[in-house]
């Protein structure tokens, strides 16, 4: 077991009878600004992908930052979707699928869309096909010959694996001989049709209602929503089949202008994110008070919390 995973244990384990009834302790927003510069890593802009939807109803902008997942997990549809996006592929596509408490979908609209009317947009060449084994990885994040010691909260496991853990930022599970990335709210999938078919990438959603586990090692994530969640959320729900807009809401499609990769734009032009090291004493501080909230408000402490409970911090620094 890695240092961090012994301090956060130490950090559950015998610090939440002392603070119980401390009602002055710090909040979870709290400590994060308090965290030391050193302590935040930076977004690489080949890592960052601009997605910018048709203004509102109001005029007002709308734009979506991406993060990519980084290796060891999903690079074939990684790649795929810097293909995709340096072809110019995706602009004019639209979102075609919004389900309550599920996903927001976007793709074109003429692939794989029980309304479609027109001839599929051809993909670009170059596009990878990737295997099905490529929706886990190696065990790369937990280190396998013990299990967490009682108590250790929020990496004990749940119903959906033995372990769960964040490795460079990034929520994950593992069955011990396995890793693979994890449907927290805010993370984004490939779009795919029934097996062996894993998707290319070029339909997209992302996660707007409880975290659906069960599509963990069934579909490809390729990254999160870091900026710009309350744009697609907050979009009409469709009434079609498994949310899709039917035929009579087509205007309720939300038109995607272009998406980009924030390193193929002019310097001057780049949006700038950094997250919380989950490595850091601050982020294990930051996860002790998600599992035990001790803050005026709080009554009881919960004693745990499941991964998708511990958003990794992440900030805009261009601004």
């Amino acid at each position: 077991m890695n240092k961090h995973l012994i301090s956060l244990a130490a950090t559950l384990v015998l610090t939440t009878p002392v603070f119980a009834q401390n009602q002055t302790a710090p909040s979870p927003g709290e400590i994060v600004d308090r965290a030391s510069q050193n302590e935040w890593v930076k977004i690489a802009a080949e890592d960052l992908v601009i997605m910018t939807l048709a203004p509102d109803s109001h005029g007002q902008p709308r734009e979506v930052m991406i993060q990519l997942i980084p290796e060891p997990f999903s690079q074939g549809w990684v790649k795929n979707i810097r293909t995709l996006a340096r072809a110019g592929w995706y602009d004019d596509i639209t979102i075609n699928r919004v389900q309550d408490n599920y996903v927001v979908q976007w793709g074109d609209p003429n692939y794989d869309n029980p309304e479609a009317e027109g001839e599929a947009k051809p993909l670009p060449e170059g596009l990878r096909t990737i295997d099905e084994e490529d929706y886990t990885s190696p065990v790369t994040s937990i280190r396998i010959g013990e299990m967490p010691p009682e108590g250790y909260g929020w990496t004990r496991g749940d119903a959906y694996a033995a372990w769960t853990d964040l490795y460079k930022g990034w929520p994950i599970a593992s069955d011990g001989k396995q890793d693979w990335p994890v449907h927290c709210y805010g993370m984004v999938g490939v779009g795919r049709g029934m097996s062996p078919d894993t998707g290319t990438g070029a339909e997209l959603y992302t996660v707007i209602g409880h975290a659906p586990r069960h599509l963990d090692r069934n579909i490809a994530l390729v990254g999160r929503i870091v900026e710009g969640m309350e744009h697609l959320s907050s979009l009409p729900r469709g009434s079609g089949a498994l949310g899709f807009y039917t035929a009579e809401e087509s205007s309720k499609r939300t038109p995607i202008v272009s998406v980009r990769i924030a390193s193929d734009l002019p310097a001057d032009e780049r949006p700038s994110f950094e997250y919380l090291s989950t490595e850091g004493e601050t982020f294990a501080e930051y996860a002790d008070a998600r599992a035990n909230r001790r803050d005026p408000f709080f009554i009881t402490a919960a004693g745990g919390a499941d991964i998708c409970n511990i958003p990794v911090p992440v900030r805009r620094t261009d601004r």
